[in-house]
């Protein structure tokens, strides 16, 4: 079982599985990779953490009223085409 010394971020499943608070405690100030077979499987972080990187920054209205192409003179008139028929 690998237990990651002070400066470490990274965990075997065991390792994390048996210091599980500690792995919590470590995520407050920076992830914390648990690996499986020796390859990275999972990153534990913060709920603030992921709040920041998952959390919405506005709403769709905002983020159109903000856009560089709002007030430009695009030609948006929808073509009114006949349906084309399906091939059975």
């Amino acid at each position: 079982m690998q237990i990651p010394t002070h400066g470490e971020m990274n965990w075997t499943v065991a390792g994390a599985k048996a210091k599980l608070s500690e792995v919590m405690e470590r995520a407050q100030s920076a992830p914390q990779t648990i690996t499986r077979n020796g390859k990275p499987s999972v990153v534990v972080v913060s709920a603030e953490e992921w709040q920041r990187r998952t959390g919405r920054s506005g709403s769709l209205a905002e983020f159109l009223l903000a856009s560089p192409m709002r007030g430009a003179d695009l030609d948006l008139e929808r073509q009114h085409d006949e349906p084309r028929d399906p091939a059975l």
